[in-house]
């Protein structure tokens, strides 16, 4: 993988800038019996370094892909070669035991990932167990959410039951034919009112009915998750390494639409920075 030119980026006295949503992986590892991809190259944590180090962005959080399903042993493997600089987000069986996520979050776990695109809507118990809801609970994870704005409802509401907290991926998912007018959106925004959901400013081409540019679209989405959910809920992610947008996405894109977004360097450093500090456990 090629690694892109860019300027650094700015972070807050004492806390480094975070990239919050990245995978790395390579060929030949085991892959998920139900998948809807597999990359035909590695995407190496070498390579991903490389990329935080040309954008001067200090750590990065790498996500479980779904094309490797529950067998988190690349991650954890990344995660143990860097602890002072990444943290992780798995992806678990229904039934996991809190000695096994104990394990986890010493090698760098800090949350737990439902990714349900391309699978049938199915309840909460369905994906993961009362007990091992209480288990991730009393780590201190939250459960992040890869779903379309349509679903978020029905996986939301039953998670705050559970007492847990709630990350949502790349913008919330609204379809990319309805834009910020998604019904399932308008009501994410709603969900920002109980102050346990957090929003990932990541992914914006997997939302674009156009994607050769950053549309009115998802200006209008971010302005409208903004003023619901104020920049203190809301992270950056590259995506990194774009999986099936390898050919036209990059991270310094990522960056720019992020500046676009958010011009004033405050508020920008509070998505950057402080929040996914709390929220990833760097400041543990």
């Amino acid at each position: 993988m090629l690694v892109e030119s860019g300027a650094d980026v700015s972070h807050e006295a004492g806390i480094a800038s975070i990239d919050t949503h990245a995978h790395v992986f390579r060929r030949g590892l085991p892959l998920a019996e139900h998948r809807r991809y597999a990359p035909d190259y590695d995407a190496p944590l070498d390579a991903y370094l490389a990329q935080l180090d040309a954008h001067g962005i200090g750590r990065g959080v790498l996500v479980q892909p779904s094309f490797l399903g529950t067998d988190c042993g690349y991650l954890l493997d990344a995660l143990r070669r860097a602890p002072d600089r990444l943290r992780g987000v798995a992806v678990i069986a229904r039934e996991c035991e809190l000695v096994t996520l104990t394990e986890m979050r010493e090698a760098g776990i800090a949350g737990i990932r439902l990714n349900l695109i391309g699978h049938v809507d199915e309840p909460l118990e369905h994906w993961l167990s009362a007990q091992t809801l209480a288990h991730v609970r009393t780590l201190g994870w939250h459960v992040e959410i890869h779903a379309e704005a349509a679903r978020l409802d029905g996986i939301i509401e039953p998670l705050l039951n559970a007492e847990v907290n709630v990350v949502i991926d790349h913008f919330g998912r609204p379809d990319p034919r309805l834009g910020a007018s998604d019904p399932g959106f308008r009501r994410l925004l709603e969900w920002s009112q109980t102050q346990r959901v957090w929003v990932k400013v990541s992914g914006a081409y997997r939302i674009e009915s156009d994607r050769s540019q950053f549309g009115d679209e998802t200006r209008k989405a971010f302005g409208m998750l903004k003023e619901a959910f104020g920049v203190h809920r809301m992270m950056w992610g590259s995506d990194w390494p774009h999986t099936q947008f390898e050919a036209s996405e990059q991270f310094t894109r990522s960056l720019e639409l992020l500046r676009t977004l958010i011009p004033d360097e405050e508020e920008r450093n509070v998505v950057l920075a402080s929040t996914p500090a709390s929220i990833y456990m760097f400041d543990d």
